[in-house]
């Protein structure tokens, strides 16, 4: 669709707009990114504010670059401007590794990410590859099992055998072992029949409203990504179109239009 067609949904927010969705407790800043592959710049002069324990979903065309926030914020993009901030440090700059490392930041791939021919536990263990000793991994890995039974049952089954649901459950899981204060989810929902859906949403509103956990995701299916976060950003070839709540956005009948069939 072409971009002149999205005009309707009025001007831009700004800075101090887009602070106000926040919470007081900033906890991840996006401030004037310009960021890409290669020299392809696909964001232009980005913001995003988003607080402590709060979750911010971006919906938007194919294209729009919605992937690619998620992407530069852990790393995977060229980053010509602009700074991403957690809390008051900068990392922009950070490598994946120390994303996940040192600053707690855990990325959910869109794509199925697991190990089909090693057991579940042996790719939760896989999430820890960062930590010191495998010890450590494992005694994570223990907790988290503890926390969703349905995967402790499989703990010694190929991953591969796993049904959809319990494959997104496993990619979730595997990014606790970390413990990270910050996930990054693209399309929680994509490939899911429904009731997987619920599942997922319902595991990702626990770490969030239960464990504290900040979510930042991507998700095609506008109406549960708006239902279940906070705040939401519509995004046009790279750049910010609106922002508001996800009820206000919900209601907005220009993107009920556009985004929620309505």
């Amino acid at each position: 669709m072409p971009a002149d067609q999205y005009s309707v949904l009025g001007n831009a927010p700004g800075p101090e707009e887009l602070k106000k969705l926040s919470s007081d407790d900033m906890h991840l800043t996006i401030e004037n990114l310009n960021a890409g592959y290669g020299k392809m710049v696909i964001l232009h002069d980005f913001d995003l504010f988003v607080g402590k324990a709060q979750s911010l979903c971006l919906i938007g065309p194919n294209g729009a670059g919605k992937s690619t926030i998620l992407h530069s914020i852990y790393g995977f993009t060229n980053i010509t401007d602009g700074a991403i901030k957690m809390r008051e440090n900068d990392i922009t700059h950070l490598s994946p590794n120390e994303k996940l490392k040192h600053a707690g930041i855990a990325y959910i791939l869109q794509d199925a990410s697991i190990f089909p021919n090693m057991t579940v536990e042996e790719n939760m263990i896989m999430g820890g590859f960062l930590m010191d000793k495998s010890s450590q991994a494992r005694d994570q890995a223990e907790k988290v099992f503890a926390k969703y039974p349905r995967l402790s049952e499989r703990r010694n089954q190929q991953a591969g055998v796993l049904s959809g649901g319990e494959r997104r459950l496993l990619e979730i899981s595997r990014a606790l072992i970390m413990d990270p204060e910050i996930l990054l989810v693209d399309e929680p929902s994509i490939g899911l029949e429904p009731r997987f859906i619920e599942m997922v949403f319902e595991i990702l509103r626990g770490l969030q409203q239960d464990e504290g956990k900040t979510i930042i995701m991507v998700e095609q299916n506008a109406k549960k990504g708006l239902e279940f976060a906070d705040i939401g950003y519509v995004l046009v070839s790279g750049q910010l179109a609106i922002a508001g709540t996800g009820d206000d956005l919900l209601q907005n009948p220009e993107v009920g239009r556009l985004f929620l069939g309505g």
